[in-house]
């Protein structure tokens, strides 16, 4: 785990976020008030003027903020994908969801991989934060990357994945102070990504590898996926037998420890904690595996 104090340099820098959403512009935002220059791309062109125009389009997200730091230069938006070749890092926050069949569709990366592949620059950093699979970053994302570009991973540009973590429904929740786990492709590519984040993020957490970030987020969604479905059926439970449920967890939130409250509710919350789990069941098939806790849970 690092601080971004052994990380930050106060050199000028200039960066790419691919994708606008509820991830990718308050990442833009945090950046931009770190004294990093931020392009944001998308393919859609209203977002691209909202931000041009110093206008939010995200209900949590002042509209200030986004107007000072474009009046600062600090941050602009375009729809213009070849753009990538001014910046030294690209991060790519696009969506995962799943197809009809309820399998992972990483269509959305595949083919911003092919846009930005025929400008990537040597020595770029390119950063996925869609929660995926593990293997997407290190197989998907490089192939397509590598075909297009002419370049090496590893060689000729860095790669790593770091998980998003935002929490939209929290009007206190802030990027900077929430730890950013990050898994490089080398060694080298990790030493990149941690220097790239140590200069918006408080805490920067290492792993050893892409897969082992991507891993990570599917941890943690599918933690709160089926601690949520178990309260959801004991609520049940504790209904039949007269017994109110939200005393019950408020009475057993007061164990301090091995103990962490989850309560029911008409849904898993957030659009991705249903959706996550299946990214690890599908790719466990491929291991012979079965994972047929998670998929009571969703």
């Amino acid at each position: 785990m690092h601080s971004a104090g052994a990380l930050e340099t106060r050199r000028e820098m200039k960066i790419a976020v691919i994708g606008l959403g509820y991830v990718g512009l308050p990442l833009c935002l945090q950046f931009g008030r770190s004294g990093v220059q931020v392009l944001g791309l998308d393919v859609d062109p209203v977002k691209v003027e909202a931000i041009n125009a110093g206008r939010s389009y995200i209900q949590h997200i002042d509209g200030g903020a986004i107007r000072d730091l474009a009046a600062k230069g600090m941050l602009s938006a375009s729809t213009d994908v070849s753009k990538v070749r001014e910046v030294e890092a690209i991060i790519i926050c696009v969506p995962t969801p799943l197809n009809k069949n309820r399998e992972p569709d990483i269509s959305f990366i595949l083919r911003t991989a092919e846009s930005i592949a025929p400008h990537l620059a040597k020595g770029t950093l390119v950063v996925l934060e869609s929660t995926t699979y593990p293997g997407t970053t290190d197989e998907d994302l490089r192939a397509v990357l590598e075909s297009g570009s002419g370049l090496k991973a590893g060689t000729d540009f860095h790669l790593a994945f770091s998980p998003e973590r935002e929490d939209p429904g929290n009007p206190d929740s802030k990027v900077a102070v929430i730890p950013k786990v990050v898994g490089g492709y080398s060694p080298a590519c990790l030493e990149r990504a941690n220097a790239l984040y140590g200069r918006a993020i408080q805490t920067v957490v290492p792993v050893s590898s892409c897969r082992a970030a991507e891993a990570t987020k599917l941890l943690e969604n599918i933690f709160r996926s089926v601690n949520i479905a178990l309260a959801n059926e004991l609520k049940q439970v504790y209904a039949a037998m007269g017994i109110d449920i939200w005393e019950v967890i408020n009475a057993a939130k007061t164990k301090p420890f091995g103990f962490m409250p989850f309560y029911p509710g008409p849904g898993l919350g957030g659009h991705c904690i249903p959706i996550d789990p299946f990214y690890l069941t599908w790719k466990a098939r491929e291991y012979g595996q079965n994972t047929r806790f998670i998929e009571l849970a969703v």
